[in-house]
């Protein structure tokens, strides 16, 4: 069970930034924590045992504003070709810090240890198994494996403090071990407990240059698990103040893959979480920097206090805010989408052809009631009313977003529904799209992650239909209404064993019709089969050239030659029952 929120904090003030205390790690010569700015960085696509083609992937992302860059190393030879790819980054003059990334090989570790800035290891992984074996373990027998993953990382430990190196313990929700999973369950706090057992062993041996992660597909977990790490983190004492790394694993790409990293790591940035942050897209490296650049830049911005209030939901589990039904708005109803009058008619005469984009209802004909939250005798009159009302905060007040809607909820009788807005500023003509969704989808992708909204307005968008695909698409990566196809996509990495670009591309071809059904695609078994826990159905590479077919978790044919593994994919949702034939339109165009 979660910890309540009555004794865990991981903010000092939900309603006004404040950037968390850590301290300064070194990495390679890149302040990471401490009074350092939010440090951005990424990783490579290509196999790590292809020297040049490293260095030059490295060049590019540097070229970019990529200020620390993660190479994979599954093997150690892989681990061992860091030497030539670090001495020929340096012989070009090139000091961006390289960071080792491990999975399941202490040996890689080991090697890797010896030339590169950092070490990222995965406690579920690392030493330990995930085998989806249940097994009761006794204290005994749970402190004896503790024990046996002491012996294994503790030479780690030791290599990083002798060469002044840098570590990330980085849990992945996908990849809990099974002895966390037996004792914690898949959640937020057996991803905490099973990064705080390495970090112990860390500081044990006098070893504190590390970062934690806590990432996951699923934003509300990931939000869920770095704000439990960080509370916990808290409880521990002062000295466990280690900078924190964010991101949302197998985002996606496009759009999706956008909003979700948003959602993910723009609600915690304003709140004061984070010091490096990776935007993990599926596509070429470089195009991740951008959006991860505009992250750090937008959602850490101090802002105008406002007046305390106690919170009224838990922000370390998710429960949606229990409202009363006004039409199709609140109650147990989908969080619905309005549009303002201007922008409606628009696009009144279009309605039939904008498909699953179409509004739910004109915000100036829903009887809503502007308020500033911070008008008590305002408030009042709404909660002494004795039928439920309609209420959103005023716009342009000179408040941020999430804090007046917070205070809102905080203030407010439960049984009035609440519409979010991404903005209180009017939209701004002729500008660049992408600050318009980092906006959107940190301010209601948060406040929606925090249970608060029973319906969204974008009116930071002036394009009536492109502010309707940004309102459904960031509804849908937060999970609030799912209303097409769901795809989990990692990023392409050096242990990917097919072109993941392309593959996503032609498995979004066969299936985006398929409204609800979720498919992960995932380029090999680092997390692939707990990534995939909450998806229906699973592509994965299993060996070069062969692909893996999942229903959830649960790998049900293997070694598909990749050729006809997404034919196969379609057979496997057709067993299920879970295929229906594409609209005539779309069967045309695939």
């Amino acid at each position: 069970m979660t910890p309540s929120a009555a004794n865990l904090s991981y903010t000092p003030d939900l309603f006004r930034y404040q950037r968390r205390v850590s301290r300064a790690v070194n990495v390679g010569g890149v302040g990471v924590g401490g009074d350092n700015p939010i440090r951005v960085q990424s990783m490579l696509t290509c196999d790590t045992m292809d020297t040049e083609k490293c260095i030059e992937q490295t060049l590019e992302l540097v070229k970019v504003g990529c200020e620390i860059v993660r190479i994979t190393a599954p093997t150690v030879k892989d681990a061992a070709n860091l030497q030539h790819i670090v001495a020929g980054l340096r012989q070009r003059g090139c000091l961006v810090p390289i960071v080792a990334d491990i999975h399941f090989k202490p040996e890689a570790a080991m090697e890797a240890a010896k030339w590169v800035d950092k070490v990222r290891i995965n406690p579920g992984n690392y030493a330990d198994s995930k085998k989806f074996k249940v097994i009761e373990y006794t204290d005994e027998q749970y402190a004896a494996e503790l024990e046996r993953i002491r012996e294994r990382f503790t030479p780690l430990v030791l290599l990083s403090k002798e060469r002044g190196i840098a570590m990330r313990i980085g849990t992945n929700h996908g990849s809990l071990s099974d002895r966390i999973m037996n004792r914690y369950g898949d959640t937020p706090l057996g991803m905490v407990e099973s990064a705080l057992e390495f970090a112990r062993i860390a500081r044990d041996n006098g070893y504190h240059d590390f970062v934690f992660s806590m990432k996951s597909s699923n934003p509300k977990v990931m939000i869920e698990a770095y704000r439990l790490l960080v509370a916990r983190l808290a409880q521990e004492g002062a000295d466990w103040n280690y900078p924190i790394h964010l991101g949302v694993t197998e985002a996606g790409d496009g759009e999706d893959g956008r909003i979700k990293s948003a959602i993910g790591i723009g609600s915690l940035l304003k709140d004061g979480v984070g010091d490096t942050i990776r935007v993990s897209l599926t596509e070429d490296s470089v195009h991740e920097i951008p959006v991860a650049r505009e992250l750090a830049e937008h959602c850490t911005q101090s802002v105008a206090a406002v007046p305390p209030a106690a919170p009224s939901w838990d922000p370390f589990s998710y429960s949606r805010r229990s409202t009363s039904s006004i039409g199709q708005i609140g109650g147990e109803n989908l969080v619905q989408v309005a549009i303002r009058k201007a922008g409606y008619e628009k696009i009144a005469h279009k309605l039939d052809k904008m498909g699953d984009f179409k509004p739910d209802f004109v915000y100036e004909e829903s009887g809503v009631i502007e308020v500033d939250p911070r008008d008590d005798a305002a408030v009042a009159a709404i909660n002494q009313s004795e039928r439920s009302q309609l209420v959103a905060v005023k716009d342009e007040l000179p408040l941020p977003v999430i804090a007046s809607y917070r205070l809102l909820a905080c203030k407010l009788d439960q049984r009035h529904p609440i519409i979010l807005k991404d903005t209180l500023l009017p939209a701004v003509e002729s500008h660049d799209f992408l600050p318009t969704l980092i906006t959107a989808a940190s301010n209601v992708g948060s406040l929606l992650c925090d249970g608060i909204g029973d319906a969204i307005l974008i009116q930071g968008e002036e394009a009536p239909g492109q502010s309707m695909r940004l309102a459904f698409n960031l509804l849908q990566a937060a999970g609030s209404r799912i209303f097409k196809t769901d795809y989990v996509a990692c990023p392409s990495c050096g242990r990917t064993l097919f072109d993941l670009q392309t593959t996503t591309a032609r498995i979004k071809a066969a299936t985006s019709h398929l409204k609800g059904v979720k498919i992960a695609i995932m380029g090999c078994i680092v997390n692939g089969p707990g990534e995939m826990a909450d998806a229906d159905f699973g592509y994965v590479g299993g060996a070069p050239n062969k692909i893996n077919l999942y229903i959830g978790k649960q790998a049900v044919k293997f070694n598909i030659p990749e050729a006809e593994a997404v034919e196969r994919l379609v057979d496997l949702i057709k067993e299920h029952g879970r295929w229906v034939e594409p609209p005539a339109s779309v069967a045309s165009a695939t």
